[in-house]
């Protein structure tokens, strides 16, 4: 009778075993990928617009997230931002007497490491949210435009508009619309199923331009034998200002940042293991 009992109870501590080893297996993490949809909104921070979130506008992409770990994920971005400021309507004086405006879409190629401040695996219902932090490095696009005294929209890098590619400012080259920046961001993952998260995130761009506004330098005066009439109308509007005052500040380069939900979705990886 002994020896039944003793046998029933290290049959009981086998199946006991086996489900805990089996249940611990399905929640080991396995790698994953990620395709995700972000839509937002986009600014600029420079010359023209120094306050975080003034004149927004639409932005939008495409994610591709790796995660390999509760912990951290690699993370390929496709981002269209757009990013204006006006100054016309100003209630800045010297904003007003400036008068300068612009807009300009960003078409940016970024990848980025992300990190999880806490652990993260969907199907886990241990680990369903966290807040995160990314840095990374992106190649971007831009091109200034601006309106004309005949209302049409025109590109400015090819103008010159602070005398870039005169004689009279050889030391001045037209500016690359091809540029890079150090990526900086962070938000918030939240695992709605197994398959679909829903991420929050803010971004920040730190570029080595400072023309994302054409504005950069100092003015090239009004009466540049080599600079076309719009070119000296598009640099300074009210014809206000003199040779060499001026324009905006070199020392300081550009930002645009953009903020946005994601709907992010596991694809299937065909791996041999267990699923979630």
């Amino acid at each position: 009778m002994i020896m039944k009992r003793f046998n029933h109870r290290i049959k009981l501590l086998f199946i006991v075993a086996f489900v805990f080893s089996f249940s611990t297996k399905a929640q080991q993490f396995r790698p994953n990928t990620e395709i995700g949809i972000l839509l937002g909104t986009s600014y600029y921070l420079g010359d023209l617009n120094t306050t975080h979130f003034n004149q927004p506008l639409a932005a939008a992409g495409l994610i591709i997230r790796k995660n390999i770990d509760k912990r951290f994920a690699y993370k390929a971005e496709v981002l269209y931002l757009n990013i204006k400021s006006d100054e016309r309507n100003s209630e800045d004086t010297i904003a007003k007497n400036r008068g300068l405006h612009f807009k300009s879409p960003i078409y940016e190629l970024s990848g980025q490491v992300e990190f999880n401040f806490l652990p993260f695996q969907p199907g886990n219902p241990l680990y369903t949210w966290t807040p995160y932090v990314y840095t990374g490095v992106s190649i971007f696009h831009f091109n200034p435009q601006a309106e004309n005294a005949n209302g049409a929209w025109v590109d400015l890098q090819e103008l010159g508009t602070e005398g870039q590619g005169t004689t009279a400012f050889p030391d001045k080259e037209k500016y690359s619309l091809i540029q890079y920046a150090i990526a900086i961001g962070g938000g918030f993952k939240i695992a709605v199923n197994p398959s679909f998260n829903i991420i929050l995130e803010y971004g920040v761009r730190k570029t080595f331009t400072d023309y994302l506004d054409d504005v950069s330098t100092t003015y090239p005066g009004n009466s540049l034998r080599d600079m076309t009439n719009e070119a000296i109308y598009m640099s300074d509007p009210s014809a206000s200002h003199e040779l060499r005052e001026q324009r905006g500040d070199p020392d300081k380069k550009d930002w645009y940042s953009f903020a946005g939900i994601t709907l992010s979705f596991k694809l299937n990886n065909n791996t041999k293991g267990c699923d979630y």
